[in-house]
């Protein structure tokens, strides 16, 4: 009787174990002093968890940050809500009928964003007036725009000449700890970076891997970001 109780037991905290290891390995990377903090793709929403070509980070008037990624070849836009960096969130996934990959240029009058496609096919312009729900349009009639030059927010010269797209070269990125000097640690290593991108701010460091979306938290920095806008809101 005694066998039978023991082997329940034991199969019961195999079973115990087995359901808190994926938890355990999924866990957040925090450096010694508790400073950075490396929220890793599997931390991040499903949606995030998908490698891309481009992205960009925009504020709006009420204080929302939001990143939008460009994924799936140019098929899906994705959006997320940073705003609270420990709780990124999926906003909206939005499937695109485009030319294909494409990347993210400059601004248009504070509510658009430039978008160029690659191989020479052309340029949209992704209208952000409704920030979560963003929608992509064509220009239309343009011939072979190449280079393009900013006039203003409010438009830009599309020049006719071939243009040359630099492919981004994917690099390792690597976060290192180095709260105690004498003994600094490799918190993680993010493999393929294509692109990273900074919400100074907050502190807070986007890189878009192979593997996805990798966010590096800086907590001082969201603490003091926090505290001035509690004294800005009192104000």
């Amino acid at each position: 009787m005694n066998t039978i109780r023991i082997r329940q037991f034991a199969t019961a905290a195999f079973t115990l174990a087995a359901a808190i290891l994926p938890i355990a390995s999924h866990a957040e990377l925090r450096s010694k002093s508790g400073e950075i903090v490396v929220m890793e793709p599997q931390n991040l929403p499903e949606a995030a968890q998908v490698g891309g070509n481009s992205f960009f980070l925009r504020s709006t008037e009420s204080g929302s940050f939001y990143l939008y990624v460009e994924q799936q070849g140019g098929t899906r836009l994705a959006v997320f809500d940073v705003t609270n960096p420990a709780h990124v969130k999926t906003v909206s996934l939005t499937p695109l009928q485009v030319a294909g990959p494409f990347d993210f240029v400059r601004p248009l009058d504070g509510s658009a964003e430039l978008v160029r496609f690659r191989d020479e096919k052309g340029v949209a312009v992704l209208d952000l007036h409704k920030a979560s729900r963003p929608t992509l349009r064509m220009v239309s009639a343009l011939l072979d725009p190449g280079q393009t030059q900013s006039l203003g927010e409010t438009g830009f010269l599309a020049v006719n000449e071939p243009y040359n797209y630099v492919r981004a070269v994917p690099r390792d990125f690597q976060v290192v700890d180095i709260s105690t000097p004498d003994n600094p640690v490799l918190l993680t290593t993010v493999k393929q970076v294509k692109h990273q991108v900074a919400n100074n701010d907050m502190g807070t460091t986007f890189l878009l891997g192979s593997d996805g979306l990798t966010v590096v938290r800086r907590i001082s920095v969201e603490n003091d970001y926090a505290t001035h806008q509690q004294q800005m809101s009192g104000n």
